[in-house]
């Protein structure tokens, strides 16, 4: 995409262990346009969170490390930049929601510190001005009594309290993309939708895009407006979220749907995808899923297929398709 925001291209991140070569990520396609929301999903292990770690240069080195590819955003190719370069980025340009925010968050710094420190380091503000503006952010997030929490620390804040600490430290300089590695996955469902709902409506008050990762299809249909589904390191999916709801197309992303919860399914014992996920380590030949698939056959075993559109706005890596749809059958949108 030409006139993408962020994109990635062929992008592969291995890690290298006495194990073997763990091939975390491998040829990844992405693209994400001003003030789109992307919804990256995939079971934990499928390399969402080290694609993200890659696209803000903090892949940890060693073990790990990018092996191929271009990332893209505002047209200059990050894994080109000099580490001065990337810190300027990270937090200015490129804001961030890590899943865990009692490791993210500095324990022994007080949360307005914290939210405070962005604006010094990155638009220059004196430290009382900082802290005047953090007491604004705290309260525009919907902390209770903000000016009062200046000086908490992470322990004494509640768990979503201290997911809506990293939201205004994310959003506290504007930055043009945000990504959210599993934002809500440490909260119950009340707070998942009041977090969710909050970064909704500042990302679309600052036309912001966001890189949502996560493993819950649930949180993709709220919030993402396009969705990428990943397995074993490598896209296998990306289509709008309702073409995408509606008739998915790669077998693991039908396996996926069917394996979720339905409201007044009863006792009926959920869906599930047989198989394990190959180990990184492990040299794949073929399809990663052929082990898996329901639908394998002979080629599937030999020949990797790649990411390619199938429809308008709908792309699928796998055999069953061709450029017009699926081979001797019709495939809807």
């Amino acid at each position: 995409m030409s006139d993408a925001l962020l994109d990635i291209r062929g992008l592969s991140v291995h890690f290298f262990t006495p194990e073997g070569i763990g091939r975390a990520v491998e040829a990844v396609d992405l693209s994400i346009a001003p003030g789109e929301t992307l919804g990256l999903v995939g079971e934990s292990g499928c390399g969402k969170s080290v694609t993200t770690l890659a696209v803000v240069g903090l892949v940890p080195s060693p073990p790990g490390r990018v092996v191929a590819g271009e990332v893209r955003f505002l047209g200059a190719d990050l894994l080109q930049a000099d580490p001065e370069t990337l810190r300027r980025i990270r937090g200015r340009e490129i804001g961030m929601i890590f899943q865990e925010p009692m490791t993210a968050l500095n324990p022994v710094m007080p949360i307005g510190r914290q939210v405070a420190e962005p604006l010094m380091a990155h638009l220059g503000m004196s430290r009382t001005d900082a802290l005047k503006k953090a007491a604004l952010w705290l309260d525009r997030v919907r902390i209770p009594s903000a000016k009062k929490r200046l000086n908490n620390y992470p322990h004494e804040l509640s768990g979503g309290m201290r997911q809506r600490v990293m939201i205004a430290m994310a959003m506290v300089c504007r930055p043009r993309l945000l990504i959210a590695d599993e934002p809500t996955t440490a909260l119950d469902v009340t707070l998942q939708r009041q977090v969710l709902s909050l970064m909704a409506e500042l990302k679309a008050e600052l036309n912001t895009a966001m890189l949502l990762i996560t493993h819950d299809l649930g949180v993709v249909a709220q919030t993402a407006g396009r969705v990428a589904v990943m397995y074993a390191g490598r896209v296998v999916e990306t289509a709008n979220v309702r073409p995408l709801f509606a008739g998915p197309l790669h077998p693991y992303t039908q396996g996926l749907l069917q394996s979720m919860p339905l409201l007044g399914a009863g006792s009926e014992r959920l869906y599930e995808i047989s198989g394990t996920v190959p180990a990184a380590t492990e040299p794949i030949r073929g399809c990663p899923f052929a082990r898996r698939c329901p639908s394998v056959f002979e080629r599937c075993r030999e020949d990797a297929p790649a990411l390619k559109m199938v429809r308008p706005g709908r792309q699928v890596s796998c055999w069953l398709y061709d450029n017009y749809g699926l081979k001797n059958s019709a495939v809807g949108n």
